[in-house]
């Protein structure tokens, strides 16, 4: 009676459908994230009223925070996959 069915191991990684995310498939979400950031600061500017008022830069700001915190987030990623660079900014004059 204390028998498990020959299948019982075999079902029990069935239910693993989907493995761990690899440090590449993060930062794939990352960048996705960080995409979906920068189009919603671009929606939110075609839709800019001519003067804007205190909501609008309101809103402005917490895109740009959100904006920037994916940015973030997505560099973090790319540093884990190995995908990681000196700095960007060029040696201004030397």
């Amino acid at each position: 009676m204390g028998c498990e069915p020959p299948l019982a191991g075999y079902l029990a990684d069935m239910t693993d459908l989907y493995p761990p995310a690899d440090d590449r498939e993060l930062l794939r979400q990352a960048a996705s994230a960080h995409t979906a950031a920068t189009r919603a600061v671009e929606a939110f500017l075609r839709r800019l009223p001519a003067v804007p008022d205190p909501a609008d830069v309101t809103e402005y700001a917490n895109l740009l925070t959100r904006e920037d915190q994916t940015r973030g987030d997505r560099d973090a990623a790319a540093d884990a996959a190995g995908l990681t660079i000196g700095s960007l900014e060029s040696d201004k004059g030397q």
